[in-house]
């Protein structure tokens, strides 16, 4: 039994459910918390789904309680084995079990079937003999009353003779059906005497023809929760117009189990908003068309929101979790940025794919001045110094390599980085290189760089000076690895593609799939099994395909992108691109608020779209922010108003604004900026604690979470939580001495060119340190140390 001094503080109050959850153990009210996931096994779960999931396990996980996973199998026609199979997949997949389960409807419908007879007994319920037409037009409308069926008030015992020969199979589907009785006056139309049980001679997949009768939903599902005995049983807003029926009937089951000397138990509904993700359709219905009209390759094509096709695509359960606690548990519909769900994706890879490289537009470069048929290996790094992690890869290194052709320009923009004729370049890990001569096929189209290499510039070196600007990725010709990437974008190039009265096809974004047949990859991709992640270096992160991989010829799916390219793509489109739906939209709510504003309406900023236009120009012209950050800090006011303040406190622009567009947003969750307890000066002050190496990004985020929570100066957070960095040398020196002293043959290796050695090296700094130690000041005074390699 869990009390409330059991659970922590922050479980009780992190959301409403949480909140009832923890007062209820406290008044007594239940021994122990027990919830459900109650899917219909008529279909694949899909993302959605996954946010109630997490909230229903993770409540039964916090509180010491339990819940079960249970099908609601009440409906014969529509359900199938297969889906049961894929949901248990699906849930032991995202929660690591299924609870006590999996349990069925069916296991209880004698035990239905007991409560209708009881019902009907007793005056509550009769056999109604209407057409489905007749009962539909006898129910009224939200203006008028129903009308009282003919049979309303059909004897008990006749009900009860008629609602047997039902069960025995004497009449086809449709003859009969078995209704409350409630009022049909009422103005909830569910209360309207609802349909209890009705005729389906059909295959049942556990049960097979037993039974032809089959109770409905809301009958059903409030006895399935009382006989589990739920104590909260949290469902979506939808149901909320459904909880005076879930009462009715569960004030029945009561009568009926005190009537046989039973103690029932007495479920509550509570509901929460569902999750609605733009550029996402999430009714089963829709997502059935997509399948059997083939405009996806099936329920686990990688495009779709299901559990399956995310985790082909390689979405983590991880990943799925940070972004549901990101977007909290509500009482209010909203829309929810997929973009959150993409940055919860990035944020788990960033600590779990090795980075590997690879091309996807090739581009042969002929490196003249090296010596024809030699080659060389680097020991580059798997991981970023950033991650804690250890390990290398050799990388082969020959006199003809292939670039993405993306990395060279004749006709520069401004601003271009990488390889242009003339100009040098540091391909990664290796050497500069500088682009002498442009070879062309009978079409005029580039088909060879020669370049030359500088031999002093090896694993990184820069000698004299030399600083070059651009870095880029490349894979050694005679080494290269072919293979089929699958570049996966959103389904949906409208963000809203179930606006009311338009066709959800019509809004599929026809590169949703972009096959590159033969891409080519460093060999080290070839040892990456099935079912493994990659991050192929300024291209994307990516997973090798569990169902077409072969071996030595994986299937990589690209998961998502290095940064969110839809607000640039956006951007690009310019002025003369059509307006979508929901630009459509937007404009009609604009205009509807601009007549409100006219005719006497709260006031608001008439001019305020085309000042936050202004301000965006400013922040990409004078600035220098990214197209899409700028975009987001100018959606509202707010954003803008507190980017502006911080940089007026000093804050660098490019930095406040990634911290405001990438990590306030995880923080708020469902809030707005406009709740924020702290302004642009916290911001600033934070910022600049980051940029001096006062606190880690890691750190930073721990501050930005308390100041989300109850405001307060950045630095004594900083101090209260003990995130300074150890930014001193001398204090260092111990640490950086005793990670060579104990790995002499690391040491050793790393001279001899395994380079990739530093990250190991730096791990082992901060985990002496406790992770207080600044990594970049390590890395350096470990450069120095360990010296060239050989």
């Amino acid at each position: 039994m869990a009390s409330r001094t059991d659970v922590p503080e922050e479980t009780r109050t992190r959301d409403f459910i949480r909140q009832i959850v923890a007062e209820d153990l406290r008044a007594g009210k239940h021994e122990e918390v027990v919830t459900r996931f109650p899917p219909e096994p008529n279909g694949f779960l899909h993302i959605g789904h996954a946010k109630s999931i997490l909230l229903n396990f993770g409540i039964a996980e916090e509180f010491g309680g339990r819940c079960n996973l249970r099908f609601d199998d009440t409906n014969p026609v529509t359900e199938d084995v297969r889906y049961v199979d894929a949901i248990v997949e699906d849930v032991r997949w995202l929660v690591g079990g299924i609870g006590a389960g999996p349990l069925f409807a069916s296991d209880y419908f004698e035990r239905m079937y007991a409560l209708a007879e009881f019902l009907i007994r007793e005056g509550q319920a009769y056999v109604d003999s209407q057409s489905e037409r007749e009962i539909r037009e006898n129910r009224g409308t939200v203006m008028e009353p129903g009308r009282l069926s003919r049979f309303a008030e059909r004897a008990p015992e006749e009900s009860l003779e008629l609602f047997r020969r039902m069960r025995a199979g004497e009449f086809p589907d449709g003859a009969h059906v078995l209704r409350a009785r409630i009022d049909m006056a009422s103005k909830n139309m569910l209360l309207r005497d609802p349909l209890l049980y009705r005729i389906r001679h059909a295959h049942h997949h556990r049960t097979g023809e037993e039974w032809c009768i089959y109770p409905m939903y809301d009958f059903a599902h409030t006895v399935e929760d009382a006989i589990e005995g739920i104590t909260h049983s949290l469902c979506t807003l939808e149901f909320d117009v459904n909880r005076p029926l879930y009462d009715w009937v569960a004030e029945r089951w009561v009568e009926h189990v005190r009537s046989e000397g039973g103690e029932p138990t007495r479920p509550r509904q509570i509901e929460f908003a569902r999750l609605q993700l733009e550029y996402t359709v999430m009714s089963k219905r829709k997502l059935l068309t997509l399948v059997s009209e083939g405009r996806v390759a099936g329920w686990d094509d990688p495009r779709m929101p299901t559990l399956a096709g995310l985790r082909r695509r390689g979405v983590t359960p991880q990943a799925i979790r940070t972004f549901s606690e990101m977007i909290g548990v509500t009482k209010a519909n909203t829309r929810i940025d997929v973009g959150k769900l993409e940055y919860a994706i990035r944020d788990d890879l960033n600590q779990r794919a090795p980075r590997l490289m690879g091309v996807m537009d090739p581009l042969k470069v002929v490196i003249t001045n090296y010596a024809e048929g030699e080659s060389e290996t680097f020991e580059a790094p798997v991981w970023p110094h950033d991650v804690p992690k250890e390990g290398s890869r050799p990388l082969p290194f020959t006199g003809t390599l292939w670039i993405d052709r993306d990395d060279f320009r004749e006709d520069p923009p401004e601003g271009f980085h990488r390889l242009v004729p003339g100009g040098e370049v540091r391909l990664r890990y290796a050497y500069v290189i500088r682009c002498d001569e442009v070879v062309r096929g009978d079409d005029g189209e580039v088909t060879e760089l020669r370049c030359s290499y500088l031999p002093e510039t090896r694993g990184g070196a820069n000698p004299e000076g030399r600083r070059v600007k651009g870095t880029i990725h490349w894979v050694s010709a005679t080494h290269a690895l072919p293979l089929e990437m699958r570049l996966y974008d959103r389904l949906f190039s409208e963000s809203d593609p179930e606006a009311e009265g338009a066709d959800f096809r019509e809004g599929l974004n026809p590169e949703s799939l972009v096959v590159v047949p033969e891409a080519l990859v460093e060999p080290a991709v070839a040892a990456l099994d099935p079912g493994l992640h990659v991050q192929l270096e300024r291209v994307g992160y990516f997973f090798t395909d569990p169902v077409d991989s072969r071996p030595m010829r994986p299937v990589l799916n690209r998961t998502v992108t290095l940064r969110d390219t839809w607000a640039a793509r956006e951007d690009a489109a310019g002025g003369g691109a059509p307006p979508s739906r929901e630009e459509k939209r937007q404009a009609r709510e604009r205009e509807k608020e601009r007549e409100r504003e006219r005719g006497g309406g709260a006031r608001q900023e008439p001019e305020r779209l085309p000042e936050l236009q202004k301000r965006r120009e400013v922040y990409e012209r004078e600035m220098q922010l990214e197209p899409h950050e700028a975009e987001v800090l100018t959606r509202d006011a707010a954003s803008a108003d507190l980017f502006e303040a911080g940089v007026r406190a000093g804050a660098t622009p490019q930095l406040l604004a990634n911290w405001i567009v990438h990590e306030l947003p995880r923080e708020l969750g469902e809030r707005d900026v406009t709740t924020l307890p702290f302004g642009g000066p916290e911001m600033a002050e934070l910022a600049a604690l980051i940029e001096d190496g006062t606190v880690s990004s890691t750190g930073g985020r721990q501050v930005l979470g308390e100041m989300v929570k109850g405001g307060g100066r950045p630095e004594e957070i900083v101090e209260r939580l003990d995130l300074r960095q150890v930014s001193d040398q001398d204090a260092l020196e111990k640490l950086v001495a005793d990670a060579l002293a104990a790995n002499p043959g690391k040491v050793e290796e790393y001279r001899s060119g395994r380079t990739g050695l530093l990250g190991f090296f730096v791990g082992q700094v901060m985990r002496a340190s406790g992770g207080s130690a600044n990594p970049q000041v390590v890395k350096e005074m470990l450069d120095e140390r360990l010296g060239a390699p050989r």
